[in-house]
């Protein structure tokens, strides 16, 4: 199991249940109590959980979103996957407005070399960005959330409203085929659904394991995207149901 793995598992198991020993995370892991500790602290440091002597408890609520900086180390390779091939439907010159996220901080890094005109919705975004020598970067106003860093706001989806985009590329906390794509943060919410009514085409960036959540805030339905992204581990039943619904799945 590798540190992300351990860090992510830990997460879950003391939010399930409220509080855990160390020894039980131990145990759980297969990691040493010396490793577990250590980890806890990297918890306690991202506002996770809160130590107390011989264990944790969970600082998040059941449905809450873990921080920007655990779940960057989620996943990686098959983001790295997703983002390649949304980078490769982008043709030069287009426009695009580009999702906060930690897929789309993917997308933005290989986008950086490319001749077209992109509008961040986060500063992680815009500093992977900054200083592209062919690319035309604008940004949007708005209130940038603690750690996430997405913009959010009146002033955001002001900026979204005057705009055309050829391309949105939009990321998700959640995604079915029934619900639609789902966010935790309803102002986050609010900007997907500006962002994907200034678009003429809409690309959903989403992991496998985002089909299997549904958040609390609705973005958009289904019918909304016309490309969804995910990597090969994603259910057969879930990216069948998309299909379906006239929607173009990639799996990669």
């Amino acid at each position: 199991m590798t540190s992300a793995e351990r860090l992510r598992k830990i997460t879950e198991a003391v939010r399930e249940t409220g509080r855990l020993s160390v020894a039980e995370l131990a145990e759980l892991t297969g990691a040493s109590e010396m490793t577990v500790r250590r980890d806890l602290e990297v918890l306690a440091e991202q506002g996770v959980l809160e130590r107390y002597r011989g264990g944790a408890r969970s600082l998040l609520l059941r449905g809450e979103e873990p921080p920007f900086a655990l779940r960057v180390q989620d996943d990686v390779e098959a983001k790295r996957r997703i983002a390649a091939e949304a980078a490769g439907m982008i043709a030069e010159g287009e426009s695009v407005v580009l999702d906060s996220g930690t897929t789309c901080l993917e997308v933005a890094r290989l986008l950086a070399h490319r001749r077209l005109t992109v509008v961040p919705l986060s500063l992680h975004a815009a500093n992977a960005l900054t200083g592209a020598p062919q690319l035309k970067l604008l940004l949007p106003g708005g209130e940038p959330r603690p750690g996430e860093l997405a913009l959010t706001g009146p002033l955001t989806e002001a900026s979204l409203t005057a705009l055309r985009f050829d391309t949105a590329i939009i990321g998700c906390c959640g995604l079915t085929a029934g619900e639609g794509l789902t966010a935790y943060d309803l102002a986050d919410a609010a900007v997907k659904r500006a962002a994907i009514a200034s678009s003429r085409r809409v690309i959903a960036v989403a992991e496998a394991a985002k089909f299997s959540r549904t958040a609390l805030a609705a973005a958009a339905p289904a019918t909304a995207l016309d490309v969804v992204i995910t990597d090969d581990s994603a259910p057969t039943s879930a990216t069948s149901a998309l299909t379906e619904a006239g929607v173009e799945v990639h799996r990669v």
